[in-house]
């Protein structure tokens, strides 16, 4: 692949690190020239000096078809500009940002930047979603979060508890790809029994997350004496 890395300081430098060790190919801008001078002594590469947001830089580096380009300044604006400039202009196939204002995230992606990536934003989701949903073990979004692989482990109280799956009435938008029971994996058909204290790996879509969650997390109403 070849990997565009703009600006950013040691989280660039780890970054060239870790794609030069899986062999691919590297364009490394960086508008700061005595950092820019640090990563190609300390990684062996040409480092371009130049302002990532202008497009005769991204020229110069002929970045042209790239398949990614990652921005990591300090700047968010910034990191915007790069983004959308070696989309539009160089056909880079795919471009991430990091930004420091999670506010930021959601608009940056309504305006195009494929993947937005902020420590912020991610540890509050993360909060939220430990607090709101106790047994929420995990997620994992692909294809830009249009798919979501969700991880919830069965409590003993779950309406799903002891039914097969043709049986437990499954809304149209769940699928039940894999069921964790320790020692072993599951693939799992019609006939399969969910018992407690299994873990479903749950495919959805992004829309549907929030309305699967509270499906599987149904529990049994006790019968009044």
């Amino acid at each position: 692949m070849r990997i565009v890395v703009v600006n950013g300081t040691h989280e660039a430098d780890f970054i060239v690190k870790k794609f030069k060790k899986e062999r691919h190919q590297l364009l490394v801008i960086n508008s700061d020239k005595k950092f820019g001078e640090y990563i190609s002594s300390s990684n062996k590469i040409p480092v371009l000096f130049g302002d990532p947001t202008k497009a005769y830089t991204l020229e110069d580096a002929n970045i042209q078809g790239a398949d990614v380009l990652i921005a990591l300044s300090e700047n968010d604006i910034d990191n915007y500009v790069a983004c959308i400039t070696a989309k539009k202009l160089f056909d880079v196939k795919r471009v991430v940002s990091v930004v420091r204002n999670p506010k930021r995230v959601d608009l940056f992606r309504a305006l195009g930047i494929d993947s937005v990536i902020s420590s912020t934003y991610l540890l509050g989701e993360s909060i939220k979603n430990e607090s709101i949903i106790e047994d929420f073990i995990k997620t994992i979004s692909i294809e830009n979060e249009k798919i979501v692989i969700t991880e919830i482990k069965v409590e003993p109280d779950f309406n799903l508890v002891n039914k097969k799956i043709k049986d437990a009435s499954l809304p149209p938008h769940l699928i039940i790809s894999c069921i964790y029971r320790e020692p072993k994996a599951i693939i799992p058909n019609g006939e399969t029994i969910i018992e407690a204290h299994d873990k479903l790996v749950i495919v959805s879509t992004l829309e549907d997350t929030d309305s699967m969650i509270e499906f599987i997390q149904k529990r049994v109403v006790p019968h009044e004496e």
